[in-house]
């Protein structure tokens, strides 16, 4: 293969260390060229992840920080194309369907093709678009001419991608441009990169294009691998400042076949370099025989708990929640750095009434309607009254034994927003979010001393997240100082008006 010879596995970290060396030394203009002005400088250092899995044994070959959240950045459009497949598999569009273009896709940000309202591209055209020039306008056009709206979209994306097993992903919209609910890892992309190619290998060829002439203009694939690094037949590139440089990877070749990626680089040379050297370390490793996991297919989605009990209890707010709309300091938001793997089963959530209702796997017992029945001296009946006796019973029926008391927990104080918050992140499970904080201030180093964390439940695209906060900061420099005390700690964060 190209690039560097003779590399034995052991060689890889030290090779990566030197990318990460090389990086330090890169020229910011490289990400400016491209339309990428991060800033900073040699300070620029967005979360980084990697993975690489054998496709035909479903073998982790190399991860780092690979459940950890990041922002996909432009290889959502991989997703987009899923489902724009899915669409010419189901025969409800054609290649030469023509997709208008809406106000809302024309005014998406760069990168795009600068196609104007009420005009018209075909779905093979929008297919090459999406490929080479990563186009903003033409994913927002897809996603409206599939689903309405881009917001019904993106809601189909965050279906799909929880039904091929991407637990820890949410899309919010068709492009991959800055949103703070745009999450995934380096896991759940793997497993779509796998999956685009066992579902539609036929239309996968479209990601080995290296350019293509659009009405008088020849436009180039911002892949460099392709055809640079052999056996490298695709996929994805993606930036956004918060989500750094990004790459997805197919390779294969000698009937072992990778799929990689490389999430936060600090420049495309960076990046570039890094995935380079896992495939040429990684491809040689690979499974060369018959495969021997099965293509990645939809799965059902996971049945929701019994519900126990048919009448509502009593609930507290355990949480301040601050109101209105983020404006952020910077380019994008974060989500930040998670603390354990999201678990989206509600059946393993312990004491949680969930819309005045107990479900299962709350550790009350199965009769507990009959206690809330009549008011007892353990369980709260409707309207939070609690009462000093048992439900009666009938002759011959068994009464089953008194619960044990509990202690009624203190509710817990209300948070006083400040003027500005730091956000690091937002998570599906209320306690990660927690955690998450927990971590944080334990690693700020005093930083976070005074600061007064909380979250904040927001429901987006019919997904409810929870936001991962600290108040305490009367001005912008000081959440932002906070903010950069978290970064050097492992974290992202973003500092935002409350």
């Amino acid at each position: 293969m190209r690039g560097v010879r003779g590399t034995s596995g052991r060689a890889v970290p030290a090779l990566i260390a030197a990318a990460a060396i090389l990086t330090a030394m890169t020229n910011p203009a490289d990400a400016r060229r491209r339309g990428h002005h991060h800033g900073g400088g040699g300070g620029y250092n967005p979360p980084f992840a990697a993975m690489v899995v054998d496709v035909k044994s479903g073998r982790i070959l190399h991860a780092v920080n690979e459940d950890a959240l990041r922002h996909p950045a432009s290889i959502t459009k991989v997703m987009t194309l899923y489902l724009l497949f899915e669409q010419l598999e189901r025969g409800r569009m054609s290649l030469d369907t023509p997709l208008e273009i809406s106000a809302n896709a024309a005014r998406q940000a760069p990168s795009k093709l600068g196609l104007r309202p009420g005009a018209t591209i075909t779905v093979e055209e929008a297919i090459k678009a999406l490929v080479t020039k990563s186009a903003n306008d033409v994913a927002c056009a897809i996603g409206e001419n599939i689903a309405g709206s881009e917001g019904a979209f993106a809601e189909m994306m965050t279906r799909k991608a929880h039904a091929l097993g991407m637990t820890r992903t949410h899309y919010a919209n068709a492009s991959g441009l800055p949103d703070s609910d745009q999450i995934t890892t380096a896991r759940d992309l793997t497993i779509l990169a796998r999956a685009i190619q066992d579902r539609f290998p036929r239309y996968y060829r479209y990601f080995q294009t290296r350019s293509f002439a659009f009405r008088g203009r020849v436009i180039g694939n911002h892949n460099h691998l392709l055809g640079r690094v052999e056996g490298v037949d695709g996929i994805k590139t993606g930036y956004t400042r918060d989500s750094g440089f990004n790459l997805m990877t197919s390779a294969r070749i000698n009937d072992r076949h990778i799929v990689a990626v490389v999430l936060g680089g600090k420049s495309v040379a960076s990046r570039d370099a890094i995935m380079t050297r896992l495939v040429e370390a990684n491809l040689p490793k690979a499974y060369a025989g018959a495969r021997t996991t099965a293509p990645v297919v939809e799965v059902a989605e996971r049945p929701r708990p019994a519900v126990v009990a048919e009448k509502p209890v009593a609930t507290r707010t355990l949480v301040a929640a601050a109101d209105g709309e983020d404006e952020s300091i910077e380019t994008t938001a974060s989500t930040g750095r998670p603390g354990q793997p999201l678990d989206l089963n509600p059946s393993r959530q312990t004491a949680t009434p969930s819309g005045g209702r107990w479900r299962s796997g709350s550790g009350l017992p199965a009769n507990a309607q009959a206690y809330a029945a009549t008011p007892d001296t353990s369980f709260p009946a409707p309207g939070g009254k609690y009462g000093s006796r048992l439900p009666s019973t009938e002759p011959g029926e068994v009464r089953a034994p008194a619960p044990p008391a509990r202690t009624e927990a203190p509710a817990p104080k209300p948070v006083s927003v400040t003027p500005w918050v730091i956000q690091l992140g937002a998570m599906d499970d209320e306690a990660k979010a927690k955690s998450m904080l927990a971590e944080a201030r334990q690693r700020s180093g005093g930083m976070l001393a005074k600061a007064a964390p909380f979250t904040e439940r927001v429901t987006h695209g019919g997904t409810t997240l929870y936001r991962a906060r600290f108040s305490g900061f009367s001005e912008a420099e000081s959440a932002q100082d906070a903010c950069r005390a978290l970064k050097r700690n492992g974290f992202t964060c973003f500092a935002t008006r409350s």
